[in-house]
Order: C-alpha cells, then sequence, then structure tokens
C-alpha cells in the first residue's frame, strides 16, 4: 500500500477525476461568468465584446449599490443573530429536562424549503388575516403595519423568516462543538467553585471560537448572495425596498434579458464574498490556538 501511495502516478489517477469536476462546476464557469460581464448579450443571440463597459457601469449603478447596501445589513443582522444562536446552544448543552426535544423543534425550519418557508411567513405577514396583525390588534393596536408592503419596514420584516429559517443550522453546529469540550475540564471548574455563567465564559466560549469565527464566514457570505425566500415574498418590491444583490442580479438577466451585465453582477458579488471573507478571516485571526485532549 504504501508503494502505491508513493506513486505520483497513481496518486495523479486518483486526485484527476475529482480535479476535473472541480474545474467543470466551479472554476470553469466562473471563468466564462467573468468573460460574459464583458459582452453586451441578450441571452440568445450573438453576443458583442464592450470590454469593461458593464464593470464600469455596474459602480454608476445606484439600484445595484442600493440593493448592495440590503444585502451588507443582512449580513449584519445574521452576524449579531449568531450571538443569540450560541446563547441558546450553551443552554441546550446544559443539563436541562427537554434538550432533546428543544433542539429537534429548531431544526424543523431546515427541514422545509425555502418556497415553503416563504409562504407561510406570507401568511403571518397578510395585512388583514394574519396572525401577527391578528395578534397585535388583540392586544389592542389600532393601526397595525403592512409589512410587507411598507418600503420603511419590508427589509426588517423579511430578515425574520431568514434568521429563523437557519437558526437550527448554527445552534446544531454551536452544539456540537460545546458537546466535544471535554466534561473533565466542565468538573474540574465546578469543584473549583465556578458558577454556570464563569464556566461557560471562561471555558465553553473560548474552547469554541474557531467555530465561532467559521460560523460568522458562512453568515456573511451566505447572506451575501441570498435570493430564493426575498424572490418569493417580495420580489425585490415595493419599489426596490427589499432587493439585495442577487436578486437584481436575477431581474436584470430573466426580466430585462441583459445577461451580460447581470454577468458582471455575479463576478462583482463572487469577488465582494471573497473579500469579505479575506477581512473577516485576518480580522478574527489570532496567533495563539486553544487545544484541549
Amino acid at each position: 500500500m504504501d508503494k502505491v501511495m508513493s506513486n505520483r502516478k497513481i496518486i495523479a489517477l486518483y486526485v484527476l477525476p475529482s480535479l476535473i469536476m472541480i474545474m467543470a462546476l466551479i472554476y470553469i464557469p466562473i471563468v466564462l461568468t467573468g468573460y460574459y460581464g464583458m459582452m453586451q448579450w441578450d441571452g440568445v443571440g450573438a453576443m458583442t465584446f464592450i470590454g469593461m463597459e458593464n464593470y464600469v457601469q455596474l459602480f454608476k449603478d445606484s439600484f445595484f449599490w442600493q440593493s448592495a447596501g440590503h444585502s451588507f445589513l443582512l449580513a449584519l443582522f445574521s452576524t449579531l443573530s449568531l450571538a443569540i444562536y450560541l446563547l441558546v446552544a450553551l443552554v441546550l448543552s446544559g443539563q436541562i429536562k427537554g434538550a432533546n426535544l428543544f433542539r429537534k423543534i429548531y431544526l424543523i425550519p431546515m427541514l422545509l424549503s425555502s418556497v415553503a418557508i416563504a409562504q407561510l411567513w406570507l401568511k403571518i405577514f397578510h395585512p388583514t388575516n394574519g396572525v401577527l396583525n391578528s395578534t397585535l390588534e388583540a392586544l389592542g393596536v389600532e393601526h397595525t403595519p403592512e409589512w410587507l408592503s411598507d418600503p420603511s419596514i419590508v427589509l426588517y420584516a423579511i430578515f425574520i423568516p431568514i434568521l429563523w429559517q437557519y437558526a437550527g443550522f448554527y445552534i446544531l453546529i454551536y452544539y456540537a462543538a460545546l458537546k466535544n469540550i471535554p466534561s473533565s475540564l466542565i468538573e474540574a471548574a465546578r469543584i473549583d467553585g465556578a458558577n454556570p455563567w464563569q464556566i461557560a465564559l471562561r471555558i465553553k466560549l473560548p474552547l469554541v471560537t474557531e467555530v465561532v469565527k467559521v460560523t460568522i464566514v458562512l453568515a456573511v457570505v451566505g447572506s451575501l448572495k441570498y435570493f430564493d425566500l426575498i424572490y418569493v415574498m417580495t420580489g425585490g418590491g415595493p419599489n426596490r425596498s427589499s432587493e439585495v444583490m442577487a436578486s437584481y442580479m436575477y431581474q436584470k438577466a430573466f426580466k430585462g434579458y441583459d445577461f451580460g451585465y447581470a454577468s458582471a453582477i455575479s463576478f462583482f458579488l463572487l469577488i465582494i464574498c471573497l473579500v469579505a471573507t479575506w477581512l473577516i478571516r485576518k480580522a478574527t485571526a489570532s496567533k495563539e490556538e486553544i487545544q484541549y485532549s
């Protein structure tokens, strides 16, 4: 076996299929997207090379930067919500009754499709028959909001189902990381007189720091390229008040038939995600890594 694994030709033979798949599904489409961004193309007819005109126009497009602002706001809310998910995971990882049941409840949104979640929350946000406004009216609120029709609040309203959709995913990640901490460390802290909050802040949190860094990257990048639930619920409206970069790209490609400009948006979105990932990794880098056995 050692002789086979030391043979470079055999190693290349094993690696080649995966490399071909990665090239075909990831790297080649990225290069083609950047190339199509330099074209004037309606998606059907002949392409006309226009150089960097689409990318220059992108920087002048106020609608794109408005949608980019919405995407970054979603990324901010997603990052801040991680603190709540971590707190829930800390509670569930403790010795509390019903922890298994609560974990399963939090995972339910992960089992539903984005379209199903969108339809559910459309009913909840309905201005006259929705559960939310009916509850507010029962509490004495006379003028209930039109959650998805008011440009001033629609963006924040639509963030609620998005954050709810992925709550179980992050709670599960944090829960697994916390359960991986050796129980001997926790018992030693209890013997030394540490209370639950001291154990959580001084032992558990430092040991899951690397996992938190990964989830920050996942939350930010996922928010920047988010599309499906927003498109189903509002389509980016009203008056582009809930438009994000991915939905704006879709509008340009499949409703405006400007695939060249949409490709430029897609390629620029990729660059933004890469830069955001690099900045987060640099900002959260630490010289010392906490290890335990």
